[in-house]
């Protein structure tokens, strides 16, 4: 009954260290505002300069993978590069090991004077009083943060000393004790390290359960050693979870992170301990307190810092060579790369560039979009990121290219050149749009695989009409941009005005067998969603359709083209029009029903009306 007792104890010590760090970092952090992200992306132009923001800004946050994470989506989104991410990542590896030394702090003991007003005790007791009076009664938001701060010191404090007092009997423990001098193995010490912070998703926490154990009196320094070189590995867990989404890039930088603290550790184990098996270090048994677990801690990071530092370079290679760029990888970067400014001088080059570009991007909206609707076919989870990955490059077009057009439009050009760059302005939120409903689909895919939602035979059918039909608008609208094709790109309107009908329809027939129970409402949701998206797409072609025919008149208006073109509906129009209405006929699920059901008749049944006609 006594262990379970310790046990809880224990457990509810480690929540509650747990809750307080997390309260005083979230609390560092807003009290910092947005100003610690600005400074983190723009003061890392040297490696050095990137290892002190990084170790700065981490003991403010107390958390190496809190930063890591921000650095992870910086790089994500362009702000940063590799190589600037890395000495940030560094520097945090240092700035982390201040938490072992602010948890000294609740080791501190006295029973009269100075001591007594030193304790643990009255230091909590003092530092979340105020805490609670800038939380409850001051309203300035500011207040309130540094009110989280003191908080949440004052429950890690607190957790300190309930874990410190759980183990505290142990010390006397024959049983824990042998258990302990089992971490003297460096191999399994490291093992326990690395599964220890996996599981809690905090080095600084690892360390600071280090720290309690060692205040039984039962951590020697050969035991604490490996396990310290197993929590910085260990703490590369939630950085990996995190980089799940994220580009290439993003998914390198968080690589970099477990790397760091892996060649540290195969290092300094293999240097340490060759050298221990010549030279017998004395100190190996010396017994551990939280004051040299949190020194150990500090100089086994600074020391790995100190050999990585000068391999920056090469390790930015490594993580390229572990995530290799693909061939498309390699094309988005050429299409960047077209949209040089020297280019701009020169009219005629920057404009053959710029449409380079843009048929790079609309290609890749058309494989996105394909992407996305073979995910309501056939669910995938990679297929899925991958979708997400290629929108943020779409994204990075449409902010690359906008940029590049708004400057070309201040140079001197012909009436046929403005039109050009009037054309790709246009067209270019339209094929951005395009890439976001692409991604909205495949979510809408997410939302049904994770639920286990299904459409009915009939509407997943009809469905299929429909994705085929924006499908095909959607390639008759890229193949016409990327090849200048003005006859092709008439088509468009009479298929979008097909899409549109096709649209309404669905929802009405949808809304029927919703009213006749064959369908949910939970999947009618999805249903529309899917049915809203396909119908802006076709809109969005339809637009830049339309860019293509008017500008290339010099006469643009949008709304007046598409009314004038739907109330002459020539001959042409009406064809294709016709063609397409027969081409995607949603009726085709019943024809398809009926044949089946007659294929399904048995012979003798056949046979037998076939007698009675003849008597």
């Amino acid at each position: 009954m006594e262990g379970i007792s310790l046990i809880l104890s224990l457990l509810s010590g480690v929540a509650l260290f747990l809750f307080g760090m997390t309260l005083m970092g979230d609390g560092l952090k807003k009290a910092a505002g947005e100003k610690l992200e600005l400074i983190l992306y723009r003061l890392t132009n040297t490696p050095l300069k990137g290892i002190l923001l990084g170790t700065v800004v981490t003991a403010i946050i107390q958390s190496s993978s809190a930063t890591t994470v921000m650095v992870v989506g910086f790089v994500n989104a362009g702000m940063m590069k590799v190589a600037q991410a890395i000495g940030i990542i560094m520097g945090a590896n240092i700035g982390t090991s201040i938490t072992g030394w602010i948890l000294c702090l609740s080791y501190i003991e006295g029973t009269g004077g100075i001591a007594q007003l030193l304790s643990t005790a009255t230091i909590s007791a003092v530092v979340a009083i105020i805490g609670i009076i800038f939380k409850m009664f001051l309203k300035r938001v500011s207040y309130h943060n540094v009110g989280d701060i003191m908080l949440g010191f004052s429950i890690l404090m607190v957790g300190m000393q309930s874990m410190s007092n759980a183990v505290s009997p142990l010390k006397s423990n024959e049983h824990f004790v042998n258990a302990l001098t089992m971490f003297s193995n460096p191999f399994l010490g490291i093992l326990v390290g690395i599964l220890f912070t996996a599981v809690l998703q905090s080095a600084s926490a690892s360390v600071g359960i280090l720290q309690a154990l060692s205040a039984t009196g039962g951590i020697t320094f050969a035991a604490a050693l490996p396990i310290i070189m197993g929590i910085g590995v260990g703490a590369a867990c939630p950085v990996l979870l995190s980089s799940i989404g994220t580009n290439k890039n993003g998914k390198r930088t968080a690589l970099i992170y477990l790397l760091n603290d892996l060649f540290g550790m195969l290092v300094w184990s293999v240097v340490f301990y060759t050298v221990h098996a010549f030279i017998q270090f004395p100190f190996m048994n010396l017994v551990m307190n939280p004051v040299r677990i949190a020194l150990m801690n500090t100089v086994f990071r600074m020391a790995t810092i100190l050999v990585l530092s000068p391999f920056i370079r090469g390790i930015e290679k490594l993580v390229f060579v572990l995530i290799k760029d693909t061939q498309e990888d390699k094309e988005d970067q050429a299409d960047f790369d077209l949209l040089e400014e020297r280019f701009l001088a020169y009219p005629p080059l920057a404009i053959t560039q710029s449409h380079l570009a843009m048929n790079g991007m609309a290609s890749k909206v058309k494989k996105n979009l394909a992407r996305s609707l073979e995910l309501l076919n056939c669910y995938s989870e990679e297929l899925y990121e991958q979708i997400q990955e290629k929108e943020n490059i779409i994204d990075k077009y449409e902010d690359k290219l906008g940029s590049y057009l708004m400057q070309l439009t201040g140079r001197e050009m012909t009436v046929a050149q403005s039109s050009e760059v009037s054309k790709f302005l246009h067209t270019l939120s339209d094929f951005e749009r395009l890439g976001d409903h692409a991604s909205n689909i495949s979510k809408v895919a997410n939302e049904l695989y994770e639920k286990k939602f299904a459409f009915t035979k009939e509407g997943a059918y009809e469905l299929g009409v429909l994705e085929a039909a924006v499908s095909e608008i959607v390639d008759l609208t890229v193949s016409a941009f990327i090849e200048d094709d003005l006859d092709s790109v008439s088509r468009v309107e009479p298929l979008r005005e097909l899409t549109g009908i096709l649209c309404d329809e669905l929802k009405m027939r949808h809304i029927k067998r919703l009213q006749h129970g064959k369908c949910e409402l939970k999947q009618g949701f999805a249903f529309n969603d899917l049915l809203a998206n396909l119908e802006r797409i076709s809109a969005h072609c339809s637009n830049v359709a339309v860019a293509m025919i008017e500008l290339d008149a010099s006469d643009f208006d949008t709304h007046g083209y598409v009314r004038r073109i739907r109330e002459r509906k020539n001959s042409d129009y009406v064809a294709y029009f016709e063609e397409y209405e027969e081409k995607y006929d949603i009726n085709g699920y019943k024809k398809l029903k009926k044949a089946k059901k007659e294929e399904e008749t048995p012979k003798n049944k056949k046979n037998k009306s076939y007698s009675k006609k003849k008597k």
